[in-house]
């Protein structure tokens, strides 16, 4: 895989953030590009930080999530693996030498300047607020992407409308291979990605 086109995306993976990672991970791959995700493997013998940094060193470009920053209830822990893993990636461009020096980051967050609380060394910084709004992040990702690739490409409304439409195909498909309700919901991530990328390139833009 390319390092030029691959993104790295740094998110939470519970099932509250599936609404969000689907239009996400699509947007990224219907710009052309790859995105790179820790669940993209299901290999339990390989440490997960391994997989991590390897990603992050063959990705141009990093997508990282910090809106389950917050804990929701009294006792639970904060969740530090998105700021850990975007820690890593800051590290990778700014110590790694030329050959990352291009590496570029894009930092998602559910509420403007939130994060202050908790990470104030990125006070300053442009932080993409998507709302938890599945649209938004959709929009953001896309801008962002085309600003930084310097692409011409459709709109946002105009990929999320192919959105909605792979996700009514990808039903259809999956329920005639004997997919349950529950079995498309709960769809592993490689085999998501998997579909997504078989209907982009049966439909290009």
């Amino acid at each position: 895989m390319s390092f030029e086109t691959s993104v790295f995306v740094n998110c939470p993976f519970d099932d509250d953030y599936l609404p969000l990672l689907r239009p996400l991970l699509f947007s990224v791959t219907d710009l052309g590009f790859t995105p790179r995700i820790a669940l993209e493997q299901l290999n339990s013998g390989r440490p997960r930080i391994e997989k991590i940094i390897g990603l992050i060193q063959n990705s141009k470009f990093g997508i990282h999530d910090l809106s389950r920053l917050k804990a929701e209830r009294e006792g639970e822990f904060y969740r530090l693996n998105m700021p850990f893993e975007l820690g890593l990636d800051v590290g990778c461009q700014t110590f790694g030498g030329a050959a990352f020096a291009g590496k570029r980051c894009l930092i998602l967050e559910a509420e403007r300047y939130r994060y202050q609380a908790a990470l104030s060394d990125l006070s300053n910084s442009d932080i993409a607020v998507h709302g938890n709004q599945p649209t938004e992040v959709l929009t953001q990702v896309r801008n962002w992407l085309a600003a930084e690739a310097g692409l011409r490409s459709p709109g946002p409304a105009r990929i999320w409308s192919r959105f909605i439409d792979f996700m009514s195909d990808n039903y259809a498909s999956l329920k005639e291979r004997g997919f349950s309700d529950r079995d498309i919901e709960q769809l592993p991530v490689p085999e998501l990605l998997a579909c997504i990328e078989e209907w982009c390139h049966a439909h290009p833009p």
